[in-house]
């Protein structure tokens, strides 16, 4: 670390790195910013031909990529996904947790809270905690077994997690999950495996994505009532682009952060600074 350059701090080349949720709106911006940072990207998520055409379009930019169809809330898709994984790069060194999301059936816009349905809830905080919890055990083992030395892994939280959003109770309530466990797992790494393997979170504001876009804009681009009050709170006036979270990204992947860990990095034009006065 003391011998980097300073040109190579921010510099990922060589490193092979697992993005999970790589088929969606900023798990693919995070893959591109990896890839063009340097780094061999693994790109995990349940649509495969999606996954397959980032690997093509990564591969026509000169990186090496690799499509790894799966489930984060299925262990044993995980588990071979690693074996594919490790039989085509040898080891792992980023683990970058993006698969998240929420269900239509879990928000207070379809029913009140005392209505909410289980089934629902569960899958909420399954696919938003326990989808980053078993990709951290699978691919943080074969991280821990490895010699490579400044191993990180990041998980994607929200603003949700510290600042309750109306309506989104199970993701609210998964995200914030994640923050405890991402400071969680720093610790209990760097006491059992070294200081060498780091655990941190970015927690982005509001974003355009798949599941959003028609809760935040109108068909004509122009936010909804609900998105307005967003950009209302937001001091930078406006939704992020997913680019903006790749810098913030590096920074926590690569040596210039070595004595960073446990923290939650907000990604939020301001969001949760502003108290609306």
């Amino acid at each position: 670390m003391e011998n980097n350059a300073q040109g190579d701090l921010f510099s990922l080349t060589g490193k092979v790195a697992v993005v999970t949720g790589a088929t969606g709106v900023l798990g693919s911006e995070m893959a591109r910013a990896l890839a063009r940072s340097g780094a061999r990207v693994a790109l995990l998520g349940r649509r495969e031909e999606k996954a397959s055409s980032l690997a093509s379009e990564l591969e026509s930019e000169g990186a090496e990529a690799l499509a790894l169809p799966a489930d984060v809330l299925d262990r044993s898709q995980l588990e071979e996904a690693k074996i594919a994984l490790l039989r085509r790069w040898g080891r792992v060194d980023i683990l970058v947790n993006a698969a998240g999301g929420n269900v239509p059936e879990a928000t207070l816009s379809a029913a009140s809270f005392f209505e909410l349905p289980e089934n629902a809830l569960r899958q909420v905080v399954d696919l938003n905690f326990l989808g980053t919890v078993l990709p951290c055990q699978v691919f943080g083992a074969a991280m821990a077994e490895g010699e490579q030395p400044e191993d990180c892994i990041v998980n994607v939280s929200s603003m949700a997690a510290s600042r309750p959003l109306t309506n989104v109770v199970g993701y609210s309530a998964a995200k914030a999950a994640v923050e405890n466990f991402t400071r969680w797992l720093a610790v209990e790494l760097a006491r059992t495996h070294g200081q060498n393997l780091r655990v941190n979170a970015i927690a982005p504001g509001f974003f355009l994505g798949e599941q959003n876009r028609e809760m935040l804009v109108n068909e004509d681009g122009s936010p909804t009532r609900r998105g307005q009050k967003i950009i209302d709170h937001t001091p930078a006036g406006r939704f992020g682009n997913p680019h903006e979270l790749s810098s913030t990204l590096i920074y926590l992947c690569s040596p210039a952060s070595g004595f960073v860990n446990g923290i939650v990095v907000p990604v939020d034009g301001g969001f949760c600074a502003f108290s609306g006065v």
